[in-house]
């Protein structure tokens, strides 16, 4: 078993039933995906829409790919008539803009609202206040080819657990204040990356978003278990 077939193994491992991964395979080659593919992992994160169309046309198509990094309204093109699922929708014009592209594709996008929960002014999103204002106008009803399955979100950088735990608590709680506002489908509430997606999982992660510890960083070993 490869190194990353056995990292796979152990994220598996330690995630309840319900809990999607998606391994995110940014920055590394067709080859790892591939690994992880033949140890039977089919949902894949990737972050830069030229790269997953590369990927996409390069690997087997019962992938399940993600968009989860931020995403420009003139790259959607890229990704519309294939990807599964589109984490980091942060604004009004950007929901727009996927509305319009999933229509020229004959496709209906799934999305997931991403909120900005931590403090810090590198992080995106849409605050809650704004997104509630936005959502009690019933926008995407005039968005048929967009489906709103959740929010995204990512929690402070520290090591301090007792923070990320509170942000965390709060990306819950926005999602249980937008769902009666979009109906069963709204069932993901994506949070939790390679190091705090235990703590994630505690606080109600539906799907987390794994990738240095599967594949281990660009250039480096991979962990060791």
């Amino acid at each position: 078993m490869s190194d990353i077939a056995c990292q796979l193994s152990f994220v598996r491992s330690t995630l309840p039933g319900g809990v999607t991964l998606v391994a995110v395979s940014k920055t590394h080659p067709a080859e790892a995906i591939r690994e992880a593919y033949d140890a039977g992992h089919r949902v894949f994160g990737e972050s830069r829409p030229q790269e997953l169309r590369e990927k996409h046309e390069a690997l087997p198509k019962d992938i399940e790919w993600h968009m989860i990094g931020h995403l420009q309204t003139n790259k959607i093109k890229y990704i519309a008539p294939f990807v599964a699922l589109i984490h980091s929708v942060d604004s009004a014009r950007l929901a727009e803009a996927i509305q319009r592209e999933a229509a020229k594709c004959g496709r209906t996008l799934e999305i997931l609202l991403e909120i900005r929960v931590a403090e810090e002014e590198t992080k995106t999103g849409w605050d809650m206040a704004g997104l509630m204002e936005y959502v009690r106008t019933a926008p995407f009803a005039r968005m048929p080819n967009v489906c709103v399955r959740g929010v995204m979100g990512i929690a402070t950088n520290t090591d301090d657990g007792g923070a990320i735990r509170r942000d965390f608590m709060e990306l819950k709680r926005c999602f249980e204040l937008l769902q009666p506002y979009f109906g069963p489908r709204f069932n993901t509430l994506s949070m939790g990356m390679s190091h705090d997606y235990p703590l994630a999982v505690e606080c109600g992660s539906t799907m987390v978003r794994v990738g240095s510890l599967i594949f281990g960083r660009r250039g480096l070993k991979k962990p060791v278990l």
